[in-house]
């Protein structure tokens, strides 16, 4: 199986367009030991021929435009994107479908709560109709396996995670199951398998469960500390309370791999206010030591 982190970063990428913040503003006077990222998707094959899309991106034109594997190689209108699979309905992880319109019709697995956000709060679905047309493929949240036509030897399983719907869903302040998605992408002929998790608010039972049983964990990175937001005076709210659970600290996401010994650890979702994008920085010092990557645009992975 191989996977493509297209885009590594959280919503508004690294460096953001309009933030001067300390990794920002030291990037852009060249006093920063990182890389760049675009906002967070990955692409999964089994054959580097025909491609799983998970989420869409707002960078993804740059993101194709960087990966050759996926680009067109026989028709005068062509594409190695078989189907779309959405995590959520968040802006920074769906707006890449509009830029994927010139196609023919987008094969888009997702939940029916998704379904219904972007048919009605934020209505992708709804607009893309006279273009290229959606065909929506349901997703359930009970780990029911299934595979994607045209994707062999693939097979996903998905369950809900705790988590809040957009700010435009009609059910912000109402959670339901499939407002985000965590999902385990297995090579049926191999029995290798990852989980792909980019927004990961609590590690339930079922999570951790997952966890332990794959080759490969790809996982929400967005923040160091639960008040980084607030500490920086960009935001009044927690990492914790707009779902992402932070690294450090008691029950952050180092504790929770460290949990987990026989998996690659990578973190995903990576927001530009995090210190762990400077590589010389003492939390990403922090992190190398407890065996734990951080993803880059590029990034490519063989399982």
């Amino acid at each position: 199986m191989k996977i493509r982190v297209l885009g590594a970063g959280a919503g508004g990428g690294f460096p953001q367009w309009n933030c001067n913040c300390d990794n920002c503003g030291r990037y852009r006077r060249g006093e920063f030991n990182g890389k760049a990222r675009t906002q967070s998707s990955i692409a999964v094959s089994s054959d580097g021929r025909n491609w799983l899309l998970f989420n869409t991106s707002p960078d993804i034109r740059a993101q194709l435009e960087a990966f050759p594997a996926i680009q067109p190689k026989t028709g005068i209108r062509d594409t190695g994107i078989k189907a779309v699979l959405l995590i959520d309905s968040q802006i920074d992880h769906t707006t890449g479908m509009l830029m994927l319109r010139e196609g023919k019709p987008l094969e888009v697995y997702c939940t029916e709560m998704v379904k219904q956000d972007l048919s009605s709060g934020f209505p992708l679905f709804t607009m893309l109709k006279d273009y290229c047309t959606v065909n929506h493929h349901p997703i359930a949240c009970d780990e029911t396996p299934f595979e994607i036509p045209g994707i062999d030897d693939i097979r996903i399983y998905a369950h809900a995670l705790k988590s809040k719907a957009p700010p435009y869903s009609p059910h912000r302040h109402d959670p339901h199951d499939g407002d985000n998605i965590g999902v385990i992408v297995e090579q049926i002929s191999t029995g290798k398998k990852l989980y792909y998790s980019p927004g990961l608010g609590e590690i339930e039972p079922h999570v951790f469960k997952a966890m332990q049983t794959v080759d490969c964990l790809m996982v929400d990175g967005t923040f160091w500390t639960d008040d980084e937001m607030v500490t920086r005076g960009i935001s009044h709210k927690r990492a914790r309370e707009i779902g992402h659970l932070p690294q450090s600290g008691p029950g952050g996401m180092i504790e929770v791999l460290n949990g987990v010994p026989k998996a690659r650890k990578i973190l995903i979702h990576i927001n530009n206010t995090n210190p762990i994008l400077d590589e010389d920085s003492p939390e990403r010092k922090t992190l190398d030591a407890n065996g734990i990557e951080v993803a880059y645009d590029g990034l490519e992975i063989d399982l």
